[in-house]
């Protein structure tokens, strides 16, 4: 049932892209710096697409600084995460080792009849 539902979704988003991209066809001027600061220093980079375009790269950079950002965001949380990971292993191992030093019999009457009592 979600997998049809996520299909459905999916398939009226594309419709809604599609008919945006094809209603905003008509092509825009990008221009990197402003008129007056392109005349000033001599340099402007401009660049000519269509309107859906420019929508869309928008949306796909907001998404990307987004996830970059969450990422930067969360290294303190996943370093943590390792850190505790190491010493969970640590332990593991010392319980392991300490559990093979012991070699007592588990059973208080085998303690008691190999007379290492349980006082």
């Amino acid at each position: 049932m979600l997998r049809v539902l996520k299909w459905l979704f999916l398939a009226l988003l594309g419709l809604v892209l599609l008919a945006v991209a094809s209603a905003n066809r008509e092509p825009v001027l990008l221009k990197l710096v402003p008129d007056e600061v392109d005349s000033f220093f001599g340099f402007g980079l401009s660049l000519r697409m269509p309107l859906f375009l420019v929508v869309f790269a928008g949306i796909v950079a907001g998404l990307a600084i987004g996830f970059v950002w969450e990422w930067l965001r969360e290294a303190k949380h996943r370093s943590a995460a390792s850190q505790h990971r190491r010493e969970a292993g640590r332990l593991a191992r010392e319980v392991d080792r300490l559990k093979a030093d012991k070699a007592e019999p588990e059973d208080d009457v085998l303690a008691l009849v190999e007379g290492k009592g349980a006082r």
